[in-house]
């Protein structure tokens, strides 16, 4: 291709299309980047598409895609965008990572959506920082890169030019918030009135599910969910919660799981290491005061779970997020 949209001469924002395409997610990038916004002048973003590999493409929904080009307009772009991605073990071609690499090298912005964030996290360039993904993945993340601080309950992060975000509504925050570093609020806002969303929620903003809630229509177990929420200093026993929806210890435990998918047990250290996080970002909290307002009651407790969910120390984890505060 030799121009792209000759009208406007804003960045040029790319989008990988690859087979097995995640269709919502290359449509949120189209959405905010691709459509026609002569109000925004002839410096909004151009966008164009680029296939990773030779065709047919297909798409999520039946549909067989063609992209605009191919890897070259990555050597071009100011933005590249990885809108989801096959799997959490499928490879991500070596072409694809040195291509990446290169443009980060030359200050493009790498941007993923979802599961993308395992095309970003293959390039090397995620190690030493923290990235999030859908809370699905997290798990899949962290065990095939253990060098990245995955933060699961995040909407979106941001670290050395690269930004990661969580599920698909995620996506959509991320990149209006790009619009808005780029653009301006009043920007950001119109774009966001056209998509029907709020104008801005921060990257920091919990993902919605990363806090399990009962999904069984007419649980008791949600109001216990609320209030255990409501007090996570408190020393909450298997026996205690089973007393206040007045079920024996047996019915507890399986309607829990019903409800939540996991144990008591495990639930409860995933509330207290995210209640963690949050006061850990608020600023200089000491380690021992933080354990006992969530209830892990010392900081040597803490540092285990934390660890043990998360792979980093409470105390890298606040350097990491202050410092990713200072570069974005």
């Amino acid at each position: 291709m030799t121009d792209i949209i000759p009208s406007l001469t804003g960045p040029l924002v790319v989008a990988l299309v690859y087979d097995g395409l995640c269709t919502f997610e290359f449509g949120i990038v189209t959405e905010i980047f691709g459509l026609s916004r002569p109000e925004m002048g002839p410096g909004w973003y151009r966008f164009a598409s680029a296939a990773i590999e030779d065709g047919p493409l297909r798409a999520a929904g039946g549909l067989t895609v063609m992209a605009d080009g191919g890897m070259d307009l990555l050597e071009r772009a100011d933005i590249i965008v990885a809108p989801g991605w096959k799997g959490a073990g499928a490879p991500v071609p070596e072409v694809l990572r040195a291509a990446l690499r290169t443009a980060h090298g030359r200050s493009a912005r790498l941007v993923s959506l979802c599961s993308g964030a395992f095309v970003l996290a293959a390039t090397g360039l995620l190690d030493g920082g923290i990235a999030t993904t859908h809370w699905r993945y997290a798990e899949a993340l962290r065990a095939h890169h253990p060098d990245i601080a995955v933060d699961e309950t995040s909407l979106y992060r941001a670290h050395d030019r690269i930004y990661t975000a969580a599920g698909s509504a995620a996506g959509i925050d991320l990149l209006i918030e790009i619009v808005r570093q780029d653009f301006g609020a009043a920007a950001a806002n119109s774009v966001a009135r056209r998509l029907v969303m709020p104008a801005h929620r921060s990257g920091g903003q919990a993902q919605f599910l990363e806090r399990p809630v009962a999904f069984r229509e007419g649980t008791e177990i949600a109001p216990l969910l609320d209030a255990v929420r409501s007090d996570l200093s408190r020393n909450w026993t298997i026996a205690g919660m089973a007393r206040i929806v007045r079920m024996s210890d047996r019915t507890f435990l399986r309607r829990f799981s019903e409800a939540t998918g996991t144990t008591p047990g495990e639930w409860l250290v995933t509330e207290r290491v995210a209640d963690a996080k949050r006061l850990l970002c608020q600023g200089s909290g000491q380690m021992e005061a933080i354990a006992q307002a969530v209830g892990f009651g010392s900081a040597h407790t803490l540092r285990h779970h934390f660890r043990r969910k998360l792979g980093i120390s409470p105390t890298e984890f606040r350097a990491r997020f202050l410092d990713e505060n200072r570069a974005a």
